[in-house]
């Protein structure tokens, strides 16, 4: 089944040459099925490109999906025209009184920066405790994801002597959870940050379940159940060229940096990567798609519903 933008959106015409399902509001009316309802918290600069990435994974579920474009109030963004914003985005303020499926919360470019000082951190601490309440189920990515543990649990995050990046294999720990369905043992998982979050500083009776984790880059997925949050650190969602895009600019930038690790053909910048993450991307929002259709309600003021032991 196809995921229904917003009529426009410049990522619709990259989304339909790939072969990415899209449905209009006329076809999607045809079909006379309740859409999943899932807002995007888009907290990254390049919002278009994350529009894509988000997209496409969610194009590759079974179920119909109609997507809502959701933007903070307490700050203006830089990188992303007004025009755009206005024609594509609502602010949360306009939205909180609505009730969504799913909630995927993106990271941003800020991770060095105490929470507190970020300027929109009151508003996301308010969306956080609203996703409780309005929300079936919240994904949360990179930065997102180190934000909701410190709102919800208190969990520090650290930084880290250099730059954490590359494509690290991940060992899958969480073997019979809904979010692993068909997972291999190991996973190549893309990885760019400057911060983490640390196994030992998890509530040890909290609910919270590590189901990806690395030797060398740490925690990477974790389950909390009772929240119904799913935390991912790292990056399966991105392009093949992402990190490649990230380290000639640094490098462009004067920074001294190493290339991504296990990313480059015989670690040589100048060589095309070779995407290895692809398929373990769709298939965790596949996933996620499944449990949240498991679990959520018919009628949407309903959300949300207790999850059902599996």
């Amino acid at each position: 089944m196809p995921i229904k933008v917003p009529d426009n959106l410049p990522a619709q015409v990259v989304l339909e040459d790939e072969g990415v399902l899209l449905i209009n509001e006329g076809a999607a009316l045809r079909q006379d099925v309740r859409p999943l309802e899932i807002a995007l918290l888009n907290l990254m600069p390049d919002k278009i490109k994350t529009e894509m990435q988000i997209s496409r994974l969610l194009g590759a579920t079974p179920l119909q999906i109609e997507l809502s474009l959701v933007t903070t109030s307490s700050y203006a963004p830089k990188n992303t025209s007004a025009e755009h914003m206005l024609a594509f985005y609502k602010p949360w303020e306009e939205v909180k009184e609505q009730k969504f499926d799913g909630l995927i919360i993106t990271g941003a470019p800020i991770e060095t920066l105490p929470f507190q000082n970020v300027v929109y951190w009151r508003e996301l601490t308010r969306i956080f405790d609203w996703s409780q309440t309005h929300v079936q189920e919240t994904y949360n990515i990179c930065w997102g994801a180190q934000a909701a543990l410190q709102h919800f649990y208190g969990i520090p995050k650290y930084e880290l002597p250099q730059k954490m990046f590359g494509v690290y294999p991940h060992r899958v720990l969480g073997g019979t959870d809904g979010l692993l369905r068909g997972f291999n043992d190991v996973i190549s998982v893309p990885v760019s940050r400057h911060t983490e979050v640390r196994r030992e500083d998890l509530p040890k009776d909290a609910g919270l379940e590590v189901l990806l984790e690395s030797t060398e880059s740490g925690l990477c997925l974790i389950r909390d159940e009772v929240r119904r949050q799913t935390y991912m650190f790292n990056h399966l969602e991105y392009d093949t060229d992402t990190l490649a895009n990230e380290y000639h600019r640094d490098v462009s930038s004067g920074d001294l940096i190493e290339p991504p690790a296990y990313y480059f053909p015989d670690n040589d910048p100048l060589k095309e990567p070779i995407n290895m993450w692809r398929a373990h991307g769709s298939l965790l929002i596949v996933n996620w798609i499944n449990d949240l259709y498991q679990s959520t309600s018919f009628e949407l003021m309903q959300i949300p519903e207790q999850r059902q032991a599996t």
